[in-house]
């Protein structure tokens, strides 16, 4: 199995775990003389089982991967970074204050150090890095056995 069928794989398994979770939980206390359409143990049971394969697959991933965690950690950190220069204030000039804090009184001056177009050319310059890792991501995914 490839990285890629595997980290499908995971994805399944814990929805199929949170779904017999739910059955556990719906059907555990019930009204007496209500029919359980699931018998809680049994599906406990399941769970369990499903917990311990989960947890084989994540280590047979996290064994896999370890020549390209540098990639994936400094992705992450790209994608902060990405963030966080989203929200950054590049407003310059005279600048209304919408909240109204300042209602009356004279438009704010603004001025910056990061001007929008320099904060715009970094921004692009982080998602073609995001875009070049992710694609060495997807070919280590999709050539890599586990």
């Amino acid at each position: 199995m490839k990285v890629k069928q595997a980290l499908k794989q995971k994805k399944k398994l814990a929805s199929k775990m949170n779904e017999m979770f739910g059955r556990v939980s719906a059907y555990n206390s019930v009204e007496e003389g209500t029919t359980r359409v699931y018998d809680a143990k049994e599906s406990m049971a399941e769970w369990m089982r499903m917990s311990q394969e989960l947890v084989e697959l994540k280590t047979k991933i996290h064994l896999a991967n370890a020549p390209v965690y540098g990639k994936i950690f400094r992705m992450s950190e790209l994608k902060s970074q990405l963030s966080n220069l989203k929200m950054l204030d590049c407003t310059e000039g005279k600048y209304n204050d919408s909240y109204g804090r300042r209602m009356g009184n004279d438009p704010i001056m603004k001025t910056t150090q990061i001007a929008l177009l320099e904060r715009d050319q970094m921004i692009a310059s982080i998602e073609d890095e995001i875009e070049k890792i992710q694609e060495e991501l997807d070919e280590h995914n999709a050539t890599t056995s586990i």
